[in-house]
């Protein structure tokens, strides 16, 4: 399904972090992190992706409208090469696909939800509890930099990387245990500016199949 693939994708603007103890790091970049996500109550921007394969070809290019509005609404809809809208009001799970005439619902749990929408809505303790991060302060206040590294050995991700510029978070990139790389940039920001709530429900068009799959629709 083309939904779980898309939510796992991020962007990459690196700068190296070195020298950084692991039982000082852990403390202080946990926090440091959290301090610049708190800050963050609404998000909308315009995302290019890139998904990148082993040998450095790129195997996908994509066009994404995103909004964030805590506690729980996410809004991603990819414009090009192929449609599709992910949108959450924090109870339900909307995934449209129009090229099939299609929408699919979920019972959303925010708990089991992707890493993109667990960082982005500021789940800083479910993050911690699966990842080491490890980073900071990268450039006096103007850039931070965070790498995020699973604790579970299985995990699909081997690691991920936040930069931040100016308190604004501008790129997340990640990197597959099998070689593959996936990056998201994001571009015109709108950090705190007012969003209705209507956005993060998904108004079904008539004549579409809708799969309900909702313990109580």
């Amino acid at each position: 399904m083309r939904s779980a693939f898309t939510l796992r994708c991020f962007v990459f603007l690196g700068l190296c972090v070195a020298g950084i103890s692991k039982p000082y790091a852990q403390d202080s970049a946990t926090q440091e992190l959290s301090d610049l996500l708190a800050s963050i109550n609404t998000f909308e921007a315009d995302v290019r992706q890139l998904i990148v394969e082993s040998t450095g070809g790129i195997l996908e290019e994509s066009v994404i409208r995103f909004k964030m509005k805590r506690p729980h609404g996410f809004y991603w809809e990819t414009i090009e090469p192929y449609p599709e809208l992910i949108v959450t009001d924090g109870q339900s799970l909307w995934n449209y696909q129009p090229d099939l005439l299609q929408v699919s619902i979920e019972d959303w749990d925010s708990e089991q939800s992707e890493l993109a929408a667990q960082l982005l809505n500021g789940q800083i303790a479910q993050i911690e509890a699966d990842y080491f991060i490890n980073g900071g302060d990268v450039g006096n206040g103007e850039a931070y930099e965070f790498i995020l590294e699973p604790l579970d050995p299985t995990s699909l991700y081997e690691r991920v990387t936040l930069y931040f510029r100016e308190r604004t978070l501008n790129s997340i990139h990640i990197d597959n245990g099998n070689g593959q790389r996936t990056f998201w940039e994001f571009f015109d920001h709108q950090i705190n500016e007012g969003i209705d709530d209507s956005e993060f429900v998904f108004e079904i068009p008539a004549d579409i199949d809708v799969l309900d799959n909702r313990s109580a629709p």
